[in-house]
């Protein structure tokens, strides 16, 4: 039996079983991005607009919603609910939540979404791996580990996944196609948080002993292992990886900090104050704006790439805990499948529209088959 997610006992305003990041970062178009924060105290998704840091609208989703990825043409989001094991798709356009997927791994916690968008990868506290088609929103493929998993990543060609296992301290390598797993990889105590490079080479991994482990992915080793902050204080949770491939952004939880990593060297740039026991980290898809969810206060820090100060602070639900990439762009007009056109925003209730106008949205047709389903 898999034993549920341990928490450190020094790491304060986390609930019991539930550690969690969630806040999800995908590369697309340039508008302004939207960010999906995972609220696990709250069983809902703030969505807030990055053109002006602030909350939008607030989605209801399962129960202790934890991982969020966002697809790459940002039109959907997807939710992993630690406590009922389904995952929530959220159109984007509309801000509604469009199928629940079932039949993952009990307790999931990360979610990672495919370079193409047809795939989406679910790792659970159950040891389980899931593949949900994007299209259908069901589970297609399941592969089991010997661990209790949290964070997982995918590469750009979509060949390799990459899952943390904190209770063996490793990262495990697992094959997309035929989804099966290749090779665990020893990296320090705890690790959570994992990205892998725009350039698929690297993989970096946020471990709870205060250390980042760089993994080379065409020898599956271990290359580097970068201190983080102070030894008997440093707690690492959620990473991120600038679309630029530099630099590398890293949540410290025991000191309210993200410090910032250069690739090249794997020297600390900057460290930043942040919120209480900062948890998710993701960039927005240019690499402009940093977001950090702070899951002791619930709120979401704004960091400014080039200065590395925070130039916002975001309420948001009680303990956004923000793993993965969750910031998207807003979908384009050809992008977006659920979204309303003038003549359908003009008829829905004012309450319900965000604060910035949709209209240039446009519905057209894509059945990609939103459902609930029930695997």
């Amino acid at each position: 039996m898999k034993t549920k997610r341990p928490l450190p006992n020094r790491l304060p305003g986390i609930l019991v079983g539930l550690l969690a990041l969630s806040l999800t970062a995908v590369p697309g178009a340039l508008a302004a991005p939207f960010a999906y924060v995972s609220n696990v105290g709250s069983g809902n998704v703030s969505v807030i607009d990055g053109a002006i840091n602030a909350v939008v609208t607030t989605v209801p989703v399962g129960t202790a919603p934890y991982g969020v990825a966002a697809n790459p043409a940002g039109t959907r989001a997807y939710i992993a609910n630690y406590g009922d094991n389904s995952v929530s798709v959220i159109d984007t356009a509309s801000n509604t939540v469009v199928a629940t997927v079932s039949g993952v791994g009990a307790s999931p916690s990360g979610v990672a979404v495919s370079a193409d968008g047809t795939k989406v990868y679910v790792a659970s506290g159950n040891g389980a791996v899931s593949v949900i088609d994007a299209v259908s929103n069901s589970v297609q493929g399941t592969v089991s580990t010997d661990g209790a998993l949290s964070g997982i990543a995918v590469n750009p060609a979509g060949t390799r996944l990459y899952v943390t296992d904190f209770s063996n301290n490793r990262v495990i390598v697992i094959s997309a196609s035929p989804i099966s797993v290749v090779t665990p990889i020893d990296v320090g105590f705890s690790p959570l948080g994992i990205a892998v490079s725009p350039s698929g080479a690297r993989v970096y991994v946020a471990n709870g002993d205060g250390t980042v482990s760089v993994i080379d992915t065409a020898s599956n080793t271990l290359v580097a292992t970068v201190p983080v902050g102070s030894p008997s204080l440093s707690i690492l949770v959620g990473l991120a990886v600038s679309p630029s491939g530099s630099p590398v952004y890293v949540t410290n939880a025991g000191e309210n900090t993200v410090s910032v990593i250069d690739a090249q060297t794997n020297a600390i740039l900057a460290t930043v104050p942040v919120g209480g026991s900062p948890f998710g980290v993701a960039t927005d898809p240019t690499g402009a704006r940093v977001f950090v969810g702070n899951d002791a206060d619930g709120t979401v820090s704004v960091i400014d790439a080039a200065t590395n100060a925070v130039v916002a602070t975001v309420g948001v639900g009680a303990h956004p805990l923000a793993f993965g990439a969750f910031v998207a762009a807003a979908p384009s007009a050809a992008d977006s499948c659920d979204s309303w056109n003038e003549g359908a925003a003009k008829k829905s209730n004012p309450s319900d529209k965000t604060l910035r106008p949709q209209s240039d949205r446009q519905q057209h047709d894509c059945d990609d088959e939103d459902k609930e389903t029930e695997d």
